[in-house]
C-alpha cells in the first residue's frame, strides 16, 4: 500500500469512527505496517487537505477526530432545533472551578463559590463522565479529591487542560469561570450533531461572573 492509499484509508476510518482514534489504533488499522512518524505525517496532510472546509481534523484528549468548525453551528442547529436539558448555573460554575483548580475537594469548591454544594450536583457531573475522584486529601475525614476527565476534554474539543484560558488576576479568574461555564453549556448543545461527529467550541473570556474567594 502506498502513502496515498494509506491516507485514504486513514481518512475513512477517522470519518466513520464513533470515537477519537489513538495512534495505537491507527497502527492496528494498518496491521503495524506504518509507524508513528508516518501516521503523524498523514495526519498533517489530512489537516491541510481539510483546512478550507466546514469540518476540521483535531487532536483531543483521547485521540484524533473530525469535527465541524464552530462557525458551522448556526447552520447545523437548524437540523436539530430541539435543545438538550440545560444544567443549572450552579452545576456549570462548579465544573468550571474543578477544571481550573483541580484536584479540589467539595469544601474547596464551597469556599470558592461561597455556598453549599450538594452531593447530587457532584454526582450529576460524575454521571456525565466529566468529573471523577482521583484520590483523597490526607486531612481529617480524608475528603475526596475531584478532577476532570478525558471525556470532559473531548466534549470541549481540547487536547489538554493547557488549552483552557490562562488565569492571571482575580478579575480574569472571575471572567474565566463564567466563560467556561458558558462554554460547557454550549458544548452540551453541540453533542450529537451528526453520527458522532463533534462540533468545535471556542473559549472566550468575555462573560464575567460574580464569585467570591477566587484569589
Amino acid at each position: 500500500m502506498n502513502m496515498a492509499e494509506a491516507k485514504r484509508v486513514l481518512e475513512t476510518a477517522l470519518i466513520c469512527s464513533q470515537q477519537p482514534l489513538t495512534l495505537r489504533e491507527m497502527r492496528v488499522l494498518f496491521d503495524e505496517a506504518l509507524g508513528t512518524d508516518s501516521l503523524k505525517n498523514l495526519l498533517d496532510e489530512l489537516n491541510n487537505d481539510w483546512a478550507e472546509r466546514g469540518v476540521e481534523l483535531v487532536k483531543v484528549a483521547t485521540g484524533w477526530r473530525f469535527q465541524s468548525r464552530p462557525e458551522m453551528r448556526e447552520y447545523l442547529d437548524r437540523l436539530h432545533p430541539e435543545k438538550p436539558p440545560r444544567y443549572t448555573r450552579a452545576t456549570l460554575e462548579t465544573l468550571a472551578i474543578i477544571a481550573y483548580r483541580q484536584p479540589v475537594t467539595r469544601g474547596d469548591m464551597e469556599d470558592i463559590r461561597g455556598v453549599t454544594i450538594s452531593s447530587l450536583l457532584i454526582k450529576q457531573l460524575e454521571d456525565r463522565g466529566w468529573v471523577e475522584v482521583i484520590g483523597h486529601r490526607e486531612t481529617a475525614g480524608r475528603p475526596a479529591l475531584f478532577a476532570t476527565t478525558k471525556q470532559f476534554l473531548d466534549d470541549l474539543g481540547l487536547a489538554s487542560l493547557d488549552q483552557l484560558p490562562l488565569l492571571g488576576s482575580a478579575a480574569q479568574a472571575d471572567s474565566a469561570f463564567g466563560s467556561l461555564a458558558e462554554t460547557i453549556e454550549d458544548a452540551m448543545a453541540l453533542q450529537g450533531v451528526h453520527d458522532g461527529a463533534a462540533s468545535g467550541v471556542e473559549l472566550q473570556l468575555d462573560m464575567p461572573l460574580e464569585t467570591t474567594g477566587l484569589a
